[in-house]
């Protein structure tokens, strides 16, 4: 089955293309070319690549570690509705026997399919960390990094573990990374007291980038730049970003830009809440309330976020001042390019997957394709 979709505006790798139309057939991208002369009718202002979100816990009132049926299902659907093509669902730091658990229902759901965003596979975020930030990740519950358990944990999720999060001053954590990477596992660091220099062996050991940049590690200063000033300086570092406003201060964001803006990846970090009224939530086990958007831990820490990635990408434009392009960019072919798979998605192109979102001027989603399908929203 052949489709055709045309555009005021489609947005490649290259750039803007004017007055063109994309082909489709069997959910894959077959051609790109100009709008034929005296065709007027135009279905979206923007075509551009759908999102994939890398880093996301939960959403429309469920937890990837819910162990119920349909969670995967609601959150791959809630995902959709905000733009995102393909996600990662994140673990939270529990007891082994749930996390291996989380692992084995995400490896099913990547195997089955189902509605809404496609799951790509499953990233580990805890418990391989340190308590000196911690976040909302219960301490007690932080382990050693052991290469058998480590491999016993990509066994459980049937090879689809994506990636795996861990505090690299950890004992035995540049093994660690050098295995995981052997393994074809992306490695982020994060929720860590690592120096600069410590962080820079982690990256020499392979690590591929920072989990939420400046949120859960040593922020940057002149005498020590700690986690932070190794990933803005670091041209091999992807930098994970949260651009909702209240993570990160719009200064901030815009010092990420101007020291990485080809390595920002826009990821939502979202949990339970997201998408949800005000009240009382979980995360980790533990009971967090949300206001105004905001949700916070009993002490008054930030535990997870709220944000959807196409408001992401209309904060990037509003805070950081980079161009929609970039900002697309950065939620779509970065993430793309971070797990190896911008081949196959990130970005529109003959070959690739027809995983295509419509946008209006204001870079407010109106219609989604998912290999081809348009989805309800």
């Amino acid at each position: 089955m052949s489709q055709l979709l045309r555009a005021h505006r489609l947005l490649t790798e290259q750039g803007w293309l004017d007055d063109h139309q994309l082909r489709i057939e069997d959910g894959v991208i077959t051609a790109i070319d100009p709008i034929p002369a005296g065709m007027t009718a135009r279905d979206a202002e923007l075509l551009c690549p759908a999102y994939i979100d890398t880093h996301v816990h939960g959403g429309a009132g469920v937890d990837v570690m819910d162990d119920a049926p349909d969670v995967l299902d609601i959150l791959a659907m809630h995902k959709a509705r905000e733009g995102v093509g393909a996600f990662l669902p994140t673990t939270v730091t529990a007891p082994l026997e749930a996390i291996q658990g989380t692992l084995r229902r995400i490896a099913q759901r990547c195997q089955s399919g189902g509605p809404g965003a496609q799951v790509m596979g499953s990233y580990l975020e805890g418990p391989y960390f340190t308590p000196q930030n911690k976040g909302a990740h219960p301490p007690e519950l932080f382990r050693e990094l052991d290469i058998a358990e480590l491999d016993a944990l990509i066994a459980v999720s049937d090879n689809t573990l994506r990636v795996v999060a861990l505090a690299p001053e950890k004992p035995g954590a540049l093994q660690a990374i050098r295995h995981l990477k052997r393994r074809g596992i992306r490695v982020m660091l994060g929720h860590s007291a690592a120096t600069y220099q410590q962080t820079l062996a982690a990256f020499d050991a392979g690590a591929d980038g920072l989990v939420h940049c400046y949120n859960g590690m040593t922020g940057l200063h002149h005498r020590e730049p700690g986690m932070v000033g190794a990933g803005l300086t670091d041209q091999r570092a992807w930098l994970e970003l949260i651009a909702d406003g209240h993570h990160v201060h719009p200064g901030a964001m815009r010092l990420c830009c101007c020291c990485a803006q080809d390595r920002v990846v826009l990821i939502t970090d979202a949990m339970q809440a997201a998408g949800m009224p005000d009240g009382r939530y979980t995360l980790c086990g533990e009971e967090v309330s949300m206001q105004n958007g905001v949700v916070r831990t009993r002490s008054g820490g930030l535990a997870g976020s709220t944000l959807s990635l196409d408001a992401a990408v209309r904060n990037m434009v509003e805070y950081a001042g980079v161009t929609a392009e970039d900002a697309i960019h950065m939620a779509s072919l970065h993430p793309a390019r971070l797990l190896g798979v911008d081949g196959q998605l990130g970005s529109l192109a003959p070959g690739k997957r027809a995983n295509i979102i419509a946008l209006d001027g204001g870079l407010h989603l109106r219609q989604i394709w998912i290999q081809g399908q348009a989805l309800p929203l």
